[in-house]
């Protein structure tokens, strides 16, 4: 049995969360034609901290105490809220779902800085190279998109999403452990669709033009991101190491590209 669950942890897992992470940059790309983004993400924090709370109603997990409860907040402030906002505003206006990963994949190089700072993992050389190299590549791609539609909102959003998930991760690894998921979850996504649902209300106009795709979108993001590949990114956080973690984000933007060119073009 443990020699299955490693199996899990290392190979599998992994595996799930970077195709599955891969497409919430799809499912934001299809959906925000028919919503402005923070509209879009004010619907998608309600619809998961709905079904969070049917799941708490019957199941009666131990809630939080007052110190843990913030912590859920914090978490859920950054890894939803900044992060999710930022690349929704960056694709919104223009960025490229693919170039938007790849611009979020520069989390490991800033993860294993601060890890080595803040969690006191031990980062080798050949991980160092490897990271490099990612960085390398990835300069090289968004160097060459510069001149595209987006503007200085969508970098500047890219770049907010892209340190809001390298401190999120970090902080869900120090402070989020020992907090029964169900109970987290509604914390923290109650947290972010409160700051969704205000940015909305002060800057967008709220409207939604409902369509199959759009309804499509927003369950996938609901079902599928919000609860299953998030939940799987905790999974992954709790087992490993924070930067070994992050280095799956390098795996997400040629996912992305490759979906984002099958049925965007």
């Amino acid at each position: 049995m443990p020699a299955n669950r490693d199996i899990v942890s290392t190979l599998v897992a992994p595996a799930i969360f970077v195709l599955f992470w891969a497409s919430g940059f799809i499912g934001a790309r299809m959906g925000l034609p028919y919503a402005e983004p923070l509209t879009f993400l004010a619907l998608r924090m309600i619809a998961v901290v709905a079904l969070l709370a049917c799941i708490i109603v019957a199941t009666r997990p131990r809630w939080p105490g007052a110190r843990a409860a913030a912590h859920s907040a914090v978490t859920g402030l950054l890894v939803h809220g900044a992060y999710l906002g930022g690349v929704f505003i960056a694709i919104g206006d223009g960025l490229p779902a693919g170039i938007t990963a790849l611009v979020v994949s520069l989390q490991p190089l800033l993860m294993v800085t601060l890890a080595n700072r803040w969690l006191g993992e031990r980062v080798v050389r050949r991980q160092w190279l490897g990271l490099l190299i990612g960085l390398a590549g990835v300069a090289l791609v968004v160097g060459d998109r510069t001149a595209g539609s987006a503007g200085l909102l969508g970098w500047t959003a890219s770049v907010v999403a892209l340190l809001s998930i390298t401190s999120g991760t970090i902080y869900q690894k120090r402070f989020g452990g020992g907090i029964d998921w169900r109970t987290a979850f509604f914390i923290q996504y109650a947290s972010a669709g409160a700051l969704f649902v205000a940015g909305a209300l002060a800057f967008e106009s709220m409207t939604v033009r409902w369509s199959g795709a759009f309804v499509f979108a927003l369950g996938w993001l609901v079902l599928v991101l919000s609860l299953g590949t998030v939940w799987l990114l905790y999974f992954l956080i709790k087992r490993s190491a924070a930067a070994r973690v992050a280095s799956l984000f390098y795996l997400t933007p040629p996912i992305t590209a490759l979906i984002a060119f099958t049925l965007f073009g």
